[in-house]
């Protein structure tokens, strides 16, 4: 493997486990506030972490072919899980 392919396996890591770690405080602060829009965070991240997730396999599998249509999904999924987030600070009274 390359160096800097040794680099995106690193940041997608740091970037899956910042994510899963805004997951679980917004299903704590949920199970404590039972305030809905923790839960829109919750999924908002876990979107987030899984377009990381998905689009680093494929990366690998594909052997990094294909790379619109990878960026296509990440992008995608990625925005999905920003707006959820930001739906989330609108709907939070």
């Amino acid at each position: 493997m390359l160096v800097v392919e040794y680099l995106y396996v690193a940041a997608t890591a740091v970037l899956v486990v910042s994510g899963l770690t805004m997951v679980g405080m917004a299903i704590r602060a949920y199970l404590q506030t039972s305030r809905r829009a923790m839960i829109h965070v919750s999924l908002g991240f876990g979107l987030i972490a899984a377009a990381a997730i998905a689009t680093a396999i494929s990366a690998f599998v594909t052997n990094f072919e294909g790379v619109r249509s990878l960026l296509l999904v990440n992008n995608g999924l990625s925005s999905l899980g920003f707006i959820l987030v930001v739906y989330s600070l609108i709907i939070y009274n």
